[in-house]
């Protein structure tokens, strides 16, 4: 990514108040590089071959899963309050996403990976999570306050992007070809080379999330504020839908606690 200065936020008024996309503020960040696709299953399992490492998912014994996307019914521990949708299965982690009779595939982005993971995956990999304002540079792809990380319409056809047709939460018309994750080079990527940025899963980023940072923030390559409960997550998802929710743009924002995982997040990393 080239060095440069940009408008960081919601110049459409399209976002939700408390998710603080607003103001928008000019960012000024130095050159970095950054993963072309979100970490995949491939990726992450040759992190764990090497280091045994055990995700906070596989140590609680259970993580969060799309009520469509459950491979073993048997193994449903509960519903997460006030979104009935996602289901606490037992047995679900990066490589079972549906539960423990699932498989996942290797060109699929991780899923299941908490920050806590995603962090230690950065330190085995000598790179580290991009900081919001990075992430929100690289989706752009040099097209300033754009929606999207191609302009400010969804093209006629909808197959740009892999997010939720029909009706939410009940019904999945898959009209882009996926019901959950797609592999992480379908579609087509921005100008700068990233695939999926918007869509497909949320994606960690390193900072602390607060919805009132962007009146504070500093010009010259910010970092988020210096504590928090959640971090920061980006992007969107497959679940994304308009009649609940559009944060599959570039200046979405959303958030989780460091140590949650579900089957709709995962991350990529950067490196100065």
């Amino acid at each position: 990514m080239p060095g440069q200065t940009f408008a960081m936020g919601d110049a459409h008024d399209d976002g939700v108040r408390g998710d603080g996309e607003q103001p928008v503020h000019e960012v000024r960040i130095p050159p970095f590089t950054i993963d072309a696709t979100s970490v995949t299953v491939a990726d992450f399992r040759a992190f764990v071959d090497a280091t045994g490492f055990r995700t906070d998912a596989e140590r609680f014994g259970w993580s969060a899963v799309f009520h469509l996307a459950v491979t073993d019914p048997d193994r449903v521990a509960g519903r997460m309050h006030g979104t009935p949708w996602w289901l606490g299965v037992e047995g679900a982690d990066w490589a079972h996403p549906g539960g423990p009779s699932g498989t996942a595939a290797d060109d699929h982005p991780v899923v299941h990976v908490s920050w806590q993971d995603a962090e230690s995956y950065c330190a085995w990999a000598g790179r580290r999570l991009p900081s919001e304002a990075q992430w929100e540079a690289a989706a752009r792809g040099g097209l300033p306050s754009k929606r999207f990380p191609w302009g400010d319409e969804l093209p006629a056809e909808g197959h740009a992007l892999n997010i939720w047709q029909g009706e939410f939460p009940l019904r999945n018309t898959a009209d882009d070809g996926w019901v959950t994750t797609a592999p992480v080079r379908s579609f087509e990527p921005n100008a700068y080379g990233l695939w999926q940025p918007v869509g497909n899963v949320w994606e960690w980023c390193a900072d602390w999330f607060s919805p009132v940072y962007y009146a504070q923030s500093p010009v010259d390559d910010p970092r988020g504020p210096a504590t928090g409960s959640a971090k920061v997550i980006r992007g969107g998802s497959y679940l994304c839908h308009d009649s609940y929710c559009n944060r599959y743009r570039n200046a979405a924002r959303s958030s989780n606690t460091p140590d949650s995982s579900t089957g709709n997040t995962g991350f990529r990393t950067v490196a100065a």
